[in-house]
């Protein structure tokens, strides 16, 4: 059970263009005359759809290479393949499973991590002179802590309208103008890139709760625990990974693109 669990947590992650496309016909028979109007409506109709997702795809290829390079396409493409494959056939199951406790109660279970990732928000604000920032995640971190019920509660956002500002080290390397480096598809992690696989690492010594699980708690008490969190954050996702699969004709070029453009846009603000 534990060696599953252990998987689980591992799993964690877990953001167009319309071209018109007309051609003229030659002096022949047309498809309308041998069809009728209808049929050749709904086949220009489904050939202009399949060549804007070509191209859509074509299109975000380049776009994301512009943004961040991909040496290493060949090895990602195999570790998004296996992580798919987990997340469809193990993890995403389980998190669908663990559905079956209110809502309510798990929003209060992510809000309670939410909060003790407080201390990795503030100094990476600091890091990166966002003073306000950082003023108002130790004002979010407070209320929450006492009027939220230790964090269970996000009194701060519901009643002060102190929304939270994620912050983590990859960013603030990037205000440093620290580029991101080849991209990368982390092993049960997900989308990332050298720089932010690296800030990881760097959170994870502002994180109180990794601080504490690692002297105090063995093994696999603290990947016991990270499954938790893990299952719980996935039952409150909407299925979005499931949608892009769906709506996309490459979804490895997609994400690597979403990504891409998503942590530009995070270290921009």
């Amino acid at each position: 059970m534990r060696q599953i669990i252990f998987f689980l947590i591992l799993l964690t992650s877990v953001v167009s263009v319309d071209l018109a496309f007309a051609q003229q016909p030659e002096q022949s028979i047309s498809v309308s005359e041998v069809h009728g109007t209808d049929f050749d409506q709904d086949f220009d109709q489904d050939f202009d759809q399949d060549f804007d997702q070509d191209f859509d795809d074509d299109f975000m290829e380049e776009d994301s290479a512009q943004l961040i390079s991909d040496p290493f396409e060949t090895l990602n493409r195999g570790v998004f393949w296996f992580n798919d494959k987990v997340y469809s056939y193990l993890f995403k199951p389980v998190a669908r499973a663990y559905r079956i406790v209110p809502r309510p109660a798990r929003t209060s279970i992510s809000n309670f991590f939410s909060n003790l990732s407080s201390p990795v928000r503030i100094v990476n604000s600091t890091l990166q002179f966002k003073f306000a920032d950082a003023g108002r995640e130790t004002t979010r971190f407070f209320v929450n802590s006492i009027v939220g019920l230790g964090g269970l509660v996000d009194a701060a956002d519901r009643w002060g309208k102190i929304p939270k500002k994620d912050e983590d080290f990859g960013q603030t390397l990037g205000v440093y103008h620290v580029g991101q480096g080849p991209y990368l598809v982390l092993p049960f992690l997900g989308p990332s890139s050298l720089r932010d696989a690296g800030g990881l690492v760097a959170d994870s010594f502002f994180d109180p709760l990794t601080v504490h699980l690692s002297r105090n708690w063995n093994f696999l008490e603290r990947m016991e625990l990270r499954a938790g969190r893990a299952i719980n954050f996935l039952s409150l996702d909407d299925d979005s990974y499931e949608k892009i699969k769906r709506d996309s004709l490459d979804p490895y070029l997609f994400m690597r693109a979403g990504y891409a453009q998503h942590r530009v846009a995070k270290v921009a603000k």
